[in-house]
């Protein structure tokens, strides 16, 4: 129980730290005042509490698919924030422009805080009734929560250290990597509600690297790591990691010409 708690906490913190600690970055990088952080911390871990106290309500809306449809919704918001977030960037001399790409910022955050932490809420809560369980549920639950801040951490200093240019474009492929992810799970969450027709798997790779493994957990926060990926769920990654290059590609190169 103890490694289990650790595998599923250290995955749902380390998405969220990743969003966070990059979006931290850049901002630092963009010279953007962080001030933006201490809301989108208020206004997420409240949402992921309310989320979590009327998960009953959500799961049986939409004929029990509610659940699902919801956390593909969310998943979709955080992909379109960052897209609009790497479309926005190289117009930022222009304060609309400025005041979108905060808001996306937010946004993302806010999101992916609501998305891992009513998860991380739901799973632990579900161990109260269980003495004998839920210390090292909550010891595991600790040091994965650790490891994943850690990364976040890493990440941070990792960016803010380097040459800003340098900085910024692995920032960006960072959340390129970050926003396929998104796409392939919110696909997944629709295959898992039927709204999406179930295919064999593509490729599987679980005999390389498990899942299950904190290795195949941090691939799954870097890169979107899935060892049985449905066919919808590989065109779905690797479609939206190239919508989002050609968006900023194109928003780089008209710059100059907006307003």
């Amino acid at each position: 129980m103890l490694l289990n708690a650790v595998i599923i906490i250290l995955r749902e913190v380390l998405e969220a730290a990743l969003i966070i600690s990059v979006f931290l970055a850049l901002s630092q990088l963009l010279n953007r005042n962080l001030w933006w952080m201490l809301l989108a911390l208020l206004v997420g871990f409240s949402g992921a509490t309310v989320y979590a106290l009327n998960l009953s309500q959500i799961s049986m809306a939409m004929e029990g698919t509610g659940q699902e449809v919801l956390n593909a919704v969310l998943h979709s918001v955080i992909f379109i924030s960052l897209l609009i977030f790497m479309i926005s960037v190289p117009h930022q001399a222009h304060a609309k422009w400025r005041q979108l790409n905060l808001v996306t910022i937010v946004l993302a955050v806010i999101t992916a805080i609501i998305r891992e932490g009513s998860e991380i809420i739901l799973y632990i809560t579900g161990f109260f009734g269980i003495p004998d369980l839920l210390s090292p549920v909550l010891m595991g639950s600790a040091v994965g929560a650790g490891i994943g801040l850690s990364v976040g951490v890493f990440f941070y200093y990792l960016l803010v250290n380097m040459r800003t240019s340098y900085g910024i474009w692995l920032g960006y492929l960072i959340l390129l990597l970050i926003g396929g992810s998104m796409v392939a799970q919110a696909v997944e969450f629709m295959i898992q509600a039927d709204y999406i027709a179930a295919s064999a798997p593509v490729w599987d790779s679980s005999a390389i690297i498990s899942e299950r493994s904190a290795a195949g957990q941090l691939l799954y926060a870097l890169v979107g790591y899935e060892a049985t990926p449905a066919p919808e769920q590989a065109a779905a990654y690797f479609s939206s990691i190239g919508l989002l290059i050609v968006a900023a590609g194109i928003s780089f190169m008209f710059r100059g010409k907006t307003s």
